[in-house]
């Protein structure tokens, strides 16, 4: 499975630990510095497919009963395959002048 970049984004938002979507919306945003923010749209659309593949999964509701979600390890898996492969990017990018080297 490839994953979008805001599929990308929410696994790197819940593998700190269990969150409901305002504060998975809120985390994206902040990861970014502001450069990618989602609406609920988007939000809810990419976790029905996060969960329907197994990446995440829904975890007991929060004291103001909303849905929280954590990862899984397929989840953490296919997000370390997915970071290992935007490392080689960058690394190729910096092969190539494209990107600073690294100091």
């Amino acid at each position: 499975m490839k994953l979008t970049r805001v599929e990308f984004h929410l696994l790197l938002a819940v593998l700190g630990g269990s969150s409901h979507g305002y504060a998975i919306m809120q985390d994206v945003e902040a990861l970014t510095g502001g450069q990618l923010r989602i609406g609920p749209g988007t939000l809810y659309t990419a976790i029905k497919r996060l969960l329907a593949s197994g990446l995440i999964e829904e975890c007991e509701a929060d004291g103001e009963r909303r849905r929280c979600y954590r990862l899984t390890r397929k989840g953490r898996s296919l997000g370390a395959e997915e970071a290992q492969g935007l490392f080689e990017l960058v690394r190729a990018a910096r092969k190539r002048g494209l990107l600073p080297s690294a100091s």
